[in-house]
């Protein structure tokens, strides 16, 4: 990432608070609006048209009260009332098409600046993701994504077509009077002035807009979610949360208040300019025309293109505090796009075709908060605790609560393995034991490549995992999770999120090879049943089956599992145990165990404690050893096989 945000484009002069825009932002800009050059050359070509077009209804106008009229010429009369009908409809016909290029250009970048963002962000490291929130994610894909196409379709436009207006419309003054003119031109000065004031004021209350809007929108994404909304019924905490909503929904609504009442007085004084501006026009118009020296449609003429020449002075007068502060968005996106990918495919990496399932960690250590490799922070993209829900009213935290916030910090920075050292034959089963915390998942991210190590490297078959490509290493992995997640879809999408082109019969087969079969056709719509968000419809036993077929569609040679059966009723984890002994067979299996079954099952058992390895080797050498799987033994499994009985 450049530097740490996107002030580092766009700075302020200390001693006139004036934005000065890097060209680095332009370019990277421009470079996005490219491939719209021929539609926005069409777009410029059009606000010229309209412009001049826009020039012609007052000299209409001024032959009419002129000519035409004390002239009595009825054919005149009739073409002038005709040119005023062909002038609006032919400039709105030019118009539309303006604004359809306009619109295809706007569109068009917002969808570009989605895809490039959210294929970023596939790309990034688990770290990523649970170091950000996901609504600040959301507002940077909407909201910064929308208002950074308004900088080029609307700012940029406004731009060019207020200074194609001015431009044209002090020529044709020029020509009709040039006295009025410069009377026209002298209170210049004086939109300047609330312009620069005000407009610095609206930066600032914009930008702080954004802010407020991605924090509530944060706070949004995490309670009205079903994992939060079921955290906040469990805890009776609805009361506290609608508070804290209504809280951050009053700052943004009081932000926006502040907005509109701002520039509102914002074009109050502009309009009290031109008000002035007009006045003395009229004013010393009308002693010219008394005087014989102008001629009264003339000056009709010239105070009709006022309002075309002060509408755009006064947009023009902030027209670089508006640009820059449109640039904001561009910055916000830009922030996500140059995140450095902490895992991707490292040059001239080789694709596996067949995996034996050779698993081989040499002095592996990870510590989740390598920031190294994470990279900086984004500005709004918060890694730290929530301080809407610990903070004090002033946004500052308490004494006790900086000391507990600073524990987090330190806790952070350990290591969540340390100097592992283990190896898995092809076709083994590994089960993982130890207390909770010891580093048990830790080891079953790093293998997929969820996480890189720290230190040390991974080998699969002799070859180090960043030397394998991503989509060749995954699509030798099978991973079933202890928090199984399906997509608010039917079971068949879910299903074949592992084999897209799997047919009904391979589904089939797959789902009764992990007992779900018979209980999917008991269902009204059957393997079309729509699952519910994160597939809270179904059961945990039944997410877990699902999750099982999954990997059965998906057949890898190497399966990761995290066997969390303890909550369930035993028909169910029976129906899970059968299932994963299918699973497991031919396939190395890397296993969270939970189970003694699994447990004397495995080939090589690796007891963990505090991230690190301290024990491995079969049941009966570890417990000859009596060592902490022999406690481990004699005060979990041993009482969990005697209650089953």
């Amino acid at each position: 990432m450049h530097g740490g945000g996107w002030w580092q484009y766009i700075t302020y002069d200390e001693r006139t608070d004036r934005p000065h825009i890097s060209r680095s932002l332009l370019r990277r800009v421009a470079q996005i609006a490219r491939p719209y050059l021929a539609s926005a050359l069409l777009t410029l070509g059009a606000i010229l048209i309209v412009s001049l077009l826009g020039l012609v209804p007052p000299l209409l106008i001024r032959q009419l009260i002129d000519h035409a009229i004390p002239q009595r010429d009825i054919f005149a009369l009739n073409l002038l009332a005709l040119g005023m009908i062909i002038i609006p409809l032919l400039s709105g016909a030019i118009g539309v098409g303006q604004r359809y290029l306009n619109a295809r250009i706007g569109e068009g970048i917002i969808s570009d600046l989605r895809q490039a963002l959210y294929a970023h962000m596939q790309r990034m490291s688990l770290r990523f993701f649970t170091h950000t929130k996901t609504g600040e994610l959301m507002s940077r894909l909407n909201n910064d994504v929308v208002e950074a196409q308004r900088a080029v379709t609307s700012t940029f436009i406004e731009i060019i077509t207020n200074a194609v207006t001015l431009l044209t419309t002090l020529a044709i003054m020029f020509s009709l009077e040039w006295r009025l003119t410069l009377l026209s031109v002298i209170i210049f000065p004086l939109f300047f002035l609330p312009a620069r004031r005000i407009g610095l004021v609206l930066r600032r209350i914009v930008r702080e807009a954004m802010e407020r809007n991605a924090a509530m929108n944060a706070m949004m994404q995490e309670t009205l979610n079903v994992s939060g909304a079921m955290l906040t019924k469990l805890f009776g905490r609805q009361a506290d949360e609608i508070t804290r909503f209504t809280r951050l929904s009053n700052e943004v609504r009081d932000v926006g208040v502040r907005r509109a009442v701002v520039g509102r007085w914002f074009f109050m004084m502009l309009s009290a300019v031109s008000a002035v501006g007009t006045a003395l026009v009229f004013w010393a118009g009308g002693h010219l025309v008394i005087g014989e020296a102008l001629t009264l449609g003339t000056l009709v003429a010239f105070t009709s293109y006022l309002a075309q020449l002060y509408g755009p002075i006064g947009a023009l007068s902030n027209a670089r505090v508006d640009f820059a502060q449109s640039l904001v968005s561009f910055e916000r996106v830009f922030e996500v796009l140059d995140l450095p990918v902490e895992i991707e495919d490292a040059p001239g990496a080789i694709t596996l075709e067949q995996v034996r399932g050779h698993v081989r960690f040499e002095n592996v250590s990870l510590s989740y908060a390598d920031a190294s490799r994470f990279g900086a922070r984004l500005p709004g993209i918060t890694t730290e605790p929530d301080s809407t829900r610990g903070a004090t009213d002033n946004g500052k935290f308490t004494e006790d609560e900086h000391e507990l916030f600073l524990r987090w910090r330190a806790a952070e920075r350990q290591w969540a393995v340390r100097g592992l050292s283990f190896e898995i034959q092809p076709g083994q089963l590994a089960a993982l034991v130890g207390p909770s915390g010891a580093g048990k998942t830790t080891i079953t991210y790093l293998l997929p490549r969820l996480y890189d190590p720290t230190e040390g490297r991974i080998l699969l078959d002799g070859y180090d995992l960043r030397q394998i490509t991503l989509a060749s290493l995954t699509a030798h992995i099978g991973m079933v999770t202890q928090e199984t997640f399906l997509f608010h879809d039917t079971i068949r999408t879910n299903l074949l999120y592992a084999r897209p082109d799997a047919s009904q019969s391979e589904i089939e087969e797959a789902c009764r090879a992990a007992n779900i079969h018979d209980f999917i056709l008991t269902l009204p719509d059957g393997y079309d049943t729509i699952v519910g968000e994160r597939g809270y419809r179904l059961s945990g036993g039944e997410k877990q089956r699902v999750a099982i077929a999954r990997v059965l569609l998906k057949d890898p040679r190497i399966l990761i599992l995290d066997e969390a059966t303890s909550s369930l009723d035993s028909h169910s984890e029976a129906l899970i145990q059968a299932a994963l002994q299918r699973v497991m067979q031919g396939r190395t299996s890397l296993v969270i165990a939970h189970r003694l079954s699994t447990i004397l099952a495995a080939d090589v058992i690796l007891v963990l404690n505090e991230g690190q390895l301290v024990e491995q080797g079969t049941h009966a050498e570890l417990l000859a050893r009596g060592g902490l799987y022999a406690m481990l033994y004699n005060t979990q499994f041993q009482r969990r096989l005697e209650n089953a009985r």
